[in-house]
């Protein structure tokens, strides 16, 4: 199914284990862990997005998260934002975790089950496409509340005309530098990069979808965060 194949609906957020699949309209949450290694105080979840569901199939899990919704961030212990923090500190020093407004251009989320990544879509203003950006992270974990899983750290930005480069290349290597990540993590998600790289080179999907010319139901609200965003689930398969 492709973008202009998704269908809209009003779902009831009802849950998605045993194989179920959320229906689109349906509300989840896009979550990711700490790491285990990191000084995020404890916290198992440190990210947390309300989402509506677009389409969720066995080849493909597409979210919008709409301009306004509360989400769930890291941020130092003092308040500082953790980009603020200089390199050489920044996954050193204690952190807690905040509520906030996201307040940009909604972003849509594609993720297919196995790949240890997702590739989010960004518009400015008018919908005017700005670019593909690929998450490298852990494959999601399905819930029956939403989709876990754990950044690593390394992105890859994909202009409109297909070319692409690699994002977030010093703090890759800081969380290296730390022991946030092994040297055999490391590789791994480079691994995920390139062959991430292979599918923007040959432009298949979901880029070559179309999904940069979908747009939200009308009808869709904002969802809420919930008061137990960082609740332990049950597993389901992915």
């Amino acid at each position: 199914m492709t973008a202009t194949d998704a269908g809209t609906g009003a779902g009831t957020g009802a849950g998605a284990g045993d194989g179920a699949r959320w229906a689109p309209g349906d509300r989840i949450l896009w979550r990711y862990r700490a790491n285990e290694r990191s000084a995020d105080g404890g916290h198992a979840v440190h990210i947390c997005r309300p989402v509506t569901v677009v389409q969720d199939t066995e080849e493909l899990l597409a979210v919008w998260m709409a301009s306004g919704t509360e989400c769930v961030r890291p941020v130092l212990a003092d308040g500082t934002q953790v980009h603020a923090e200089p390199l050489a500190t920044r996954y050193t020093r204690p952190r807690t975790t905040v509520r906030s407004r996201w307040f940009g251009s909604g972003v849509l989320k594609l993720a297919r089950p196995g790949d240890p990544w997702s590739v989010w879509l960004f518009w400015d203003r008018g919908w005017l496409f700005r670019n593909w950006y690929v998450n490298l992270e852990e494959p999601h974990s399905r819930w029956e509340g939403g989709v876990d899983s754990q950044d690593h750290f390394l992105d890859i930005s994909v202009r409109p005309d297909h070319s692409w480069e690699w994002l977030d290349e010093d703090e890759f290597a800081q969380a290296q530098r730390v022991g946030l990540m092994d040297a055999a993590t490391a590789r791994r998600v480079r691994e995920a990069g390139l062959a991430a790289v292979e599918v923007i080179q040959r432009w298949g999907p979901p880029f070559s979808d179309g999904w940069e010319h979908w747009r939200p139901d009308s009808g869709w609200q904002v969802p809420p965060l919930p008061d137990d965003w960082d609740r332990t689930p049950a597993r389901t398969p992915s």
